[in-house]
């Protein structure tokens, strides 16, 4: 029975590698990776979604029926921290209108305060799971995690200073690869080591001032580039150092909001919901370190960051750093993008001579 479960999960960044992980190594289930985030995706999510529902909705719907159409029978919905937490029902009662028959494990069901929710989600994947087994993969799994961000920041912040263009990515290609061969964490670690050995070999041109700048804002937009439209990489083109902490590592695994509550209370008193107090977390610590600029980013609708945006620009005004806003949804104009980056990158360019 456990042969023909083939799990998948909405793609997500670069953590489908150690989804792939959990729950073959873990659970002992066949993985169906979606194929990369595409216009088609979008267009597919979009076609059957409702109107005005957020992107990362209309995304994780078209992940959903590329990995049906590509073998999977169960399908994970991994919850968050917004209205995402309750689109898993919806995504379900779309796929049954559809004709797709397949199992659904809704994993926003368990909560972090009670862990043994989610082992009971995880045994609707597979019952005959061995709790010794998946309690030894999952501490691997979060290590996995970790070093999947710890290599993804390095390159953020180097790659656009690179002697040869694309020597870091294929680094990294090369790095995710490699983890799909691991079984265990001394294994991750080993990779991982290698990478970074081969990361800081790499040739780079920094000039003697950089610029740099934070990417802030909501979970889903930030962490999966082509829903961005892959505007940390285009930026970083520019010779800029990019810096983002919005990842699973410091959002999930180190999370200290009560840090972030004492930090920002002069700017906010109450609870915001979902990301938008990391957000100005973030934007009030770079904007105090002297970042030459901040990119606030999110999907169309997303409330929890539209609250956050007139805090940002009281910090804004407060340190004198430009932000630029982002608001994405399935009509977002490639064009409209680069022109707006230009805009802002000759802007911070003139500050940056200036002073």
């Amino acid at each position: 029975m456990n042969e023909k479960i083939k799990v998948a999960c909405p793609r997500f960044g670069n953590y489908h590698i150690a989804l792939e992980f959990l729950f073959t190594k873990g659970l002992g289930v066949e993985y169906v990776t979606p194929p990369p985030s595409t216009k088609k995706t979008l267009e597919i999510g979009s076609k059957y979604s409702p109107d005005f529902v957020c992107s990362p909705f209309k995304f994780n719907l078209g992940n959903y029926i590329e990995a049906i159409e590509a073998g999977a029978n169960t399908l994970i919905q991994t919850g968050g921290v917004c209205r995402l937490g309750y689109y898993g029902e919806l995504h379900e009662q779309i796929l049954k209108d559809l004709g797709y028959n397949v199992n659904f494990v809704n994993m926003s069901k368990a909560s972090y305060n009670n862990p043994l929710s989610f082992y009971n989600e995880f045994k609707k994947v597979n019952p005959n799971m061995n709790i010794k087994k998946v309690s030894t993969v999952l501490i691997a799994t979060l290590k996995m995690v970790e070093c999947i961000d710890e290599i993804d920041d390095f390159v953020r912040q180097n790659v656009g200073f690179e002697v040869k263009d694309g020597s870091m990515e294929k680094i990294q290609e090369e790095f995710l690869e490699e983890l799909r061969s691991a079984e265990t964490k001394k294994d991750i670690e080993k990779i991982t080591k290698k990478c970074k050995k081969r990361l800081k070999d790499v040739k780079l041109k920094k000039p003697k001032k950089i610029m740099r700048v934070g990417i802030v804002g909501e979970y889903y937009t930030i962490m999966e580039p082509f829903s961005n439209h892959y505007i940390e990489k285009e930026l970083a083109k520019k010779g800029i150092v990019i810096y983002r902490w919005m990842n699973v590592s410091n959002s999930v695994l180190h999370h200290n909001g009560k840090e972030q509550k004492k930090e920002i209370k002069n700017y906010v008193k109450y609870y915001m919901g979902a990301t938008s107090m990391a957000t100005v977390y973030k934007t009030l610590e770079w904007a105090k370190a002297g970042f030459d600029g901040i990119v606030h980013v999110k999907s169309f609708g997303c409330t929890p960051e539209i609250d956050a945006m007139p805090v940002l620009q009281k910090i804004s005004n407060d340190y004198k750093i430009p932000i630029l806003y982002f608001s994405f949804d399935s009509q977002t104009s490639e064009t409209g993008i680069q022109t707006r980056l230009e805009a802002f990158y000759d802007m911070i360019m003139m500050r940056k001579e200036k002073k």
